[in-house]
Formats: structure tokens, C-alpha cells, sequence
């Protein structure tokens, strides 16, 4: 198996461990490379990060080898790929699907597909899921192949560069056309599962957007400005129209069998290659087929 590198150039005098700091590297990143097996050269060369730079140097960070998650079974099965570099993996999940194992679901799980998927193609990586979703939401997960892109996402998620979008149906008419849900959530006293929103909560913020609104449901767009779990759940069941089929949220099924939520887009930064990147996914059959 090849191990993940990567190669920059310096741009100025300094000292490597200033340059790689800037280029990304976390400390964690770079202790794992000194002391896990991988390496850092500068023109062909094995270096400490004391080495001193000068402007054109070509810096390659080897990453050591990571082993495959102890305890995720790797399984086959079907896996629609929207995009797949060296980086990264963007998945289409199916509903009805975990985004990883759990007690009730221990195999079939998206994580288990992609554990098959990269032994399959001898990727040397541990899973690391940048976006998750919940077991019946379908639509865009991305994943990462090394850890440090997994770091790299998770500060594009934190700078507002990596953005989702959803579509929803949702109960009753929402009349606004365009509208903020700001409210903190946090776990619910008496249950480790459910969310609620409350004071002590933190700080959630969701964007909603009407496409159109039917007899007894409305078609909606949202985009999450944070990433609190269940948030768009919650938000929308704050506001007294929680979603179709979510019935942890106070949503009925008699038109879905699921929660009726799809992340349609996502928009994101390449960690490595600076592109701007946007995927997209049409909503599956059980929604389309109650959209007009």
C-alpha cells in the first residue's frame, strides 16, 4: 500500500515547523508523522522540522500508514460514488441506512460499505466521516482518506467554507418566505437520544427557505450554519413544523415512512488542491414523488 503524501512549496525563509504549521499540519499530524512512521523531506531529503527553509523548496510530508479501524466489519455492497480522489470520498447515502454502526444496526452501515470499499482498492486508511447524517436521512456524506484532511474539513466546517443544503417537507404551511432559526440546543434530560432547545444549549443556527407550500405540507430548503446533532430535527419541530415522517420530533407517517429530509448539495473547499468543489444529489423517489 502507498502511503498519503503530500508536497508543498516554500514560499520564504523560515524554519519548517513554522511553514508546515501554516500549511495545515496540527501538532497531533505532526507527531504522528515523526513518530508513527512517516516522514518530511525537503528537495529529496529527510529533515528535522528545525531545518531551515529557503523560498522554492520542495516539502514532502510522507503520512505514516493508518490501520484499518479495529471492530468495523468490512462488508460489501452497493456504494453510489459522486466523487473520489486521493483525499477524499463523496457518497450518496440511501435512507433507511446508519451513517455507522449501532446496537440495533451493528452491520450495513455506510461505514461498514466504505471499510469493503477501501480494502477492496487497498486504501490505507481509517474512516473518517467529515459529515454525518442520521439514519433516514439520504443524500451527500463526505469522507476522508487521512487524517489530516479529516482535520483540514473540520476547519472548513468551522469557518463556514464547507456548506449543506437540504430539502425537507415539513408539516402545515410555513407562510414566511425566507427566514434564521437561531436557537441553542442541547440534550434533553430525560433521554440520551432526543435534542431540545434550551438555554444552556449551544448555539445552533439554521436557514430555512420556502419552495412551496401544499394543502397539509410544505417544501423547504435549509442550510445549517452549525452542526449540532438532530439541529434541523429540532429546529423545525421548535417552530411547530417538525418533519414528515419524524416522529421522535412530533412528525407523523402517514405520508413517509421516514424522517422526509435529503442534503441536496454540498459546497466545499478541495484540503488539498484549493478547487472549489460543489456536489449535488436529487432527492430520492419517496420525496420526489410528494413534490409538484
Amino acid at each position: 500500500m502507498k502511503p498519503f503524501e503530500l508536497t508543498y512549496t516554500a514560499s520564504g525563509n523560515s524554519l519548517l515547523r513554522e511553514a508546515l504549521h501554516g500549511w495545515g499540519i496540527s501538532k497531533r499530524t505532526l507527531a504522528s508523522v515523526k513518530y508513527g512512521g512517516g516522514q518530511i523531506l525537503v528537495n529529496g531529503r529527510e529533515v528535522t522540522v528545525r531545518h531551515p527553509l529557503e523560498t522554492g523548496d520542495a516539502v514532502t510530508v510522507i503520512f505514516p500508514l493508518e490501520e484499518f479501524g479495529k471492530g468495523l466489519q468490512a462488508e460489501s455492497g452497493e456504494l453510489k460514488i459522486i466523487h473520489e480522489d486521493d483525499a477524499l470520498l463523496i457518497v450518496d447515502k440511501p435512507p433507511l441506512q446508519n451513517t455507522i454502526p449501532s446496537r440495533e444496526h451493528p452491520n450495513g452501515s455506510l461505514a461498514n460499505i466504505v471499510a469493503g470499499h477501501f480494502e477492496d482498492h487497498q486504501i490505507p486508511a481509517t474512516l473518517h466521516i467529515a459529515t454525518r447524517l442520521d439514519r433516514d436521512t439520504s443524500g451527500l456524506v463526505c469522507i476522508a482518506k487521512n487524517r489530516h484532511i479529516h482535520h483540514m474539513l473540520s476547519l472548513q466546517q468551522q469557518e463556514k467554507k464547507m456548506t449543506r443544503r437540504y430539502d425537507a417537507l415539513v408539516h402545515g404551511q410555513v407562510e414566511s418566505g425566507k427566514f434564521v432559526i437561531t436557537a441553542p440546543i442541547g440534550r434533553k434530560d430525560s433521554s440520551i437520544i432526543e435534542r431540545e432547545v434550551r438555554p444552556d444549549g449551544q448555539f445552533a443556527e439554521t436557514e430555512v427557505e420556502l419552495i412551496h407550500a401544499y394543502p397539509d405540507y410544505s417544501h423547504v430548503q435549509l442550510k445549517l450554519n452549525t452542526g449540532r446533532t438532530h439541529q434541523i430535527r429540532v429546529h423545525l419541530a421548535h417552530i411547530s413544523h417538525p418533519l414528515v415522517g419524524d416522529d421522535l420530533y412530533g412528525g407523523k407517517r402517514e405520508l413517509m415512512n421516514r424522517q422526509a429530509l435529503h442534503c441536496r448539495e454540498l459546497q466545499m473547499i478541495h484540503p488539498v488542491t484549493g478547487e472549489a468543489l460543489v456536489f449535488e444529489s436529487p432527492n430520492r423517489e419517496d420525496m420526489a414523488g410528494l413534490i409538484t
